[in-house]
């Protein structure tokens, strides 16, 4: 399976293209609607989403409510785009034209300076539009349709909020992937742990009067998910490493980690390894998760257990120094609509790629031209891993 994206934050619509889904996976389009909706909630976000509401349009692939095997096409389409029409049309324009909504003034930590410098740009916006977090929005409705597919194989998913600004929660042991998702789903910092909730809404709001960002952890999860997806044989096959560089693809995310992840560096091997045993019920698990469901660049059976770290978003309104590209003159940087935090969308987003990369692994395992084939297959499979 691949996929590609396109569009610009204030542009008429957003696409994507998916290519190599298997035929008859059965696709709601209100499943795509409601995770867009969960990309755009979430404490702290910004005026921009209360002018966009997300809802995809199907315009290939799909008949009849399931897939054809045929390459699948999404379009969101921009609300905001008609007061952008001039600024960001397609078409020549004057001069006068050419200077509405200029951006000369690079934002320290994001794209704008060294796209502009990469793609010989005069005016920034041309590097803004494109490496806006908006961008985000098509890989959760790519997501959204891979979910579905999972979810039909027994594979569930999750994501929550571990902390922001510092403010951290715990997620209590033992708890299931259902359970993670049906708590951070009714919380607005899609917090699991309830008595930390409030003192993260009240960090946002602090660092929204200091006109200031923060950043924060998020985590996900999933749960069913077979024995020995990925592959040990070669750098580029290892199932962490391909979900580890999705992770860190995400706008401002400058970190991953697995399991315990940093902390292992501080424990004893003793201490990380998951001692492996047998039941007739279950086959092959572990006493621990410490790995976060890898072992050797393969999924082992247990959970993945995946942490990205998201810096505060590079946009605000105390703007930091910067320099004018036309005059070279320092100026303060240049402000656009920003949120003081997007850590519980950006779980979302975190969600999505990792859904998209479990999905991918499972149909470069199992049959991909039928989806009736496929589930048989895995199937079939997890009767052998249950009986090796």
């Amino acid at each position: 399976m691949r996929y590609f994206t396109a569009g610009e934050s204030h542009g008429p619509e957003l696409t994507a293209i998916i290519d190599g889904l298997p035929a008859g996976i059965p696709i709601s389009v209100e499943v795509i609607n409601h995770d867009l909706k969960r990309r755009q909630g979430g404490y702290g976000r910004g005026g921009r989403m209360l002018i966009e509401t997300d809802t995809v349009e199907i315009t290939s692939g799909v008949r009849h409510g399931k897939t054809l095997g045929s390459p699948i096409t999404l379009v969101v389409k921009n609300d905001d785009f008609k007061n952008w029409e001039t600024v960001m049309g397609i078409d020549p324009v004057d001069d006068r034209a050419k200077k509405m909504r200029r951006l000369s003034k690079p934002r320290p930590g994001h794209a704008d300076l060294v796209g502009g410098i990469k793609f010989e740009h005069d005016d920034l916006r041309n590097v803004l539009e494109r490496s806006s977090a908006r961008e985000t929005t098509m890989r959760v409705a790519i997501a959204a349709i891979c979910k579905q597919m999972l979810r039909e194989l027994d594979v569930e998913v999750a994501s929550h909020v571990l902390e922001i600004g510092g403010v951290r929660g715990q997620v209590p042991e033992r708890m299931t992937v259902v359970e993670i998702q049906e708590k951070a789903e009714n919380s607005v910092v899609r917090c699991v742990d309830p008595e930390i909730e409030e003192a993260m809404k009240e960090k946002i709001d602090q660092t929204k009067k200091d006109k200031n960002t923060i950043g924060g952890v998020v985590e996900v999860v999933i749960g069913g998910v077979p024995i020995g997806l990925g592959s040990h044989t070669q750098w580029d096959t290892k199932l962490d490493g391909k979900i580890a560089q999705a992770v860190v693809s995400i706008n401002a995310f400058k970190g991953v980690e697995f399991g315990v992840g940093f902390e292992a560096a501080r424990l004893y091997g003793s201490e990380v390894m998951d001692e492996i045993i047998w039941s007739k019920e279950d086959g092959y698990t572990r006493t621990s998760n410490n790995l976060g469901g890898f072992e050797g660049g393969m999924t082992n059976g247990m959970p993945i257990v995946v942490r990205g770290v998201m810096k505060p978003i590079p946009t605000l309104y105390k703007p930091l120094q910067s320099v004018d590209i036309d005059t070279k003159e320092v100026y303060k940087a240049s402000v656009e609509r920003s949120d003081s935090s997007a850590v519980p969308a950006a779980s979302v987003v975190a969600e999505a790629m990792v859904t998209i990369e479990v999905a991918k692994a499972m149909l470069d395992k199992f049959e991909s031209d039928s989806f009736n084939r496929m589930k048989d297959e895995v199937k079939r499979y997890r009767e052998y891993t249950l009986n090796f």
